[in-house]
Formats: structure tokens, C-alpha cells, sequence
């Protein structure tokens, strides 16, 4: 199994205009008992997104701005302080992913990018959903045996082709022990890094007997 973005997202999702208000903007905050929200254009496009960090920092800058020097403040600072509409208040461009995008990536794209959530788009930028980090860690709620299944019959049998018989798997929270003689050591390597990537694996231990690699022939006696 693959996830997708779109097996894990929330499709309900509680989003803003430009022009909504801070005040309004903190009562939906509140309201749906979110910590941010897309902001979308005229069209169901997303242009950004505004966090419960981004109201409190505008208070924040607020406070500073009459008691520090000018040009203390970096300008988009000062502009965040002024701010009253999700619009101006709103980190943008928005970081987004596909509904069609693997869990791992956006679970990747959300560490990378510092971010909690990441709002779901079609292909003409129209939020479709969100997924959040919850939504990512998801996939590890997978069944032990579930996964024991996929690595024998799909990863074993359907990917390296190989006889599951030969092996030994064992899957305890999500960590996978895997004993037995592969053909090759190339055919050992090859479903060790091929189980590493199904879905719900925290960790695989490796305990093949691999066979001695081949060592190439002697060229034979010049003649």
C-alpha cells in the first residue's frame, strides 16, 4: 500500500477570503478549534495561509512599533503590525500538495518546510482538503498483520519475485524482522530496502544469511 495524500486528508475544510477581518479571523480560530486557515481567492484558489501565530505576532509587533526607532523594524514587520485582513496578515505563497502526492512526501514537505499542516489542491489550485501531521503519522496505525501480508505476498512474491517461503517475517509495532537465505546477497539488499518503503514500517532488522558474493573467474593463461 501507497497512501495518498488524498486517503488520509480532511475534506471539510474551515478556509477565509482575503478581506475577512482580524477579529472575524480569530473568532473562526476559535470557533472550529483550528490553529490556522487556508485563505483563498476569488476562484477557491489558495494564496496563502493565516495562523494563530500570525495574529499573535501582529499583536506583538503592534506593542513595538511606537516605542522603537524607525527602521528598527524590517518594513514587512511594520506591515504585519498594521494588519487587519487575512490578506496582509497571511503567509504567502502557501505551501500546498496534491491529493494525488504520497503521504511521505507531504509528511516530508511539513518537516522540511517547518509547518504544521499543508492545504490540499487540485490541479487549478482549488483547495480540495488538508492534511495535518496527524494525518501523516497515520499511515503507522497499520496492523501488524497487515503489513506482515504486503511484505510476503506483495514486496517477496510480487516486486523481487522471489519465493516467500524462504523467509522469515515477523512484524511487532511496526518493526519488521526478516530472517532466511536470499538466492543472491543483490536479492537480500533488494527486499531489505524494498520493505524499509511499505507503509507503517518504523524499522527493519535485517537478519539474512546472505550467500558469499561471487568472486569473477581468473582469466585463464596467455597463450
Amino acid at each position: 500500500m501507497n497512501a495518498t495524500v488524498k486517503d488520509v486528508m480532511t475534506s471539510r475544510v474551515v478556509a477565509v477570503r482575503g478581506d475577512v477581518t482580524y477579529k472575524d479571523l480569530a473568532d473562526e480560530l476559535r470557533e472550529n478549534h483550528v490553529s490556522a486557515l487556508p485563505v483563498l481567492d476569488g476562484e477557491g484558489r489558495v494564496i496563502g495561509v493565516v495562523s494563530e501565530s500570525d495574529l499573535l505576532a501582529k499583536q506583538a509587533r503592534a506593542g513595538q512599533v511606537t516605542g522603537v526607532i524607525n527602521g528598527i523594524l524590517h518594513r514587512r514587520e511594520q506591515n504585519k503590525a498594521s494588519a487587519v485582513t487575512a490578506a496582509a496578515l497571511m503567509n504567502s505563497p502557501a505551501i500546498t500538495i496534491g491529493a494525488d502526492d504520497s503521504v511521505a512526501h507531504a509528511a516530508r514537505l511539513m518537516y522540511t518546510r517547518r509547518v504544521k499542516r499543508l492545504p490540499v489542491v487540485g490541479a487549478d489550485g482549488r483547495l480540495v482538503g488538508i492534511v495535518s501531521r496527524a494525518d501523516a503519522l497515520s499511515v503507522y496505525s497499520r496492523a501488524d498483520e497487515e503489513i506482515r501480508r504486503e511484505i510476503t505476498g506483495e514486496v517477496i512474491l510480487g516486486v523481487i519475485l522471489t519465493d516467500p517461503a524462504r523467509f522469515l517475517v515477523e512484524v511487532k509495532d511496526g518493526i519488521v524482522t526478516i530472517a532466511g537465505t536470499p538466492e543472491t546477497a543483490d536479492v537480500g539488499h533488494d527486499i531489505i530496502r524494498s520493505v524499509r518503503h511499505v507503509e507503517g514500517v518504523v524499522a527493519v532488522r535485517d537478519r539474512l544469511s546472505y550467500p558469499p558474493a561471487e568472486r569473477p573467474s581468473s582469466p585463464g593463461p596467455l597463450l
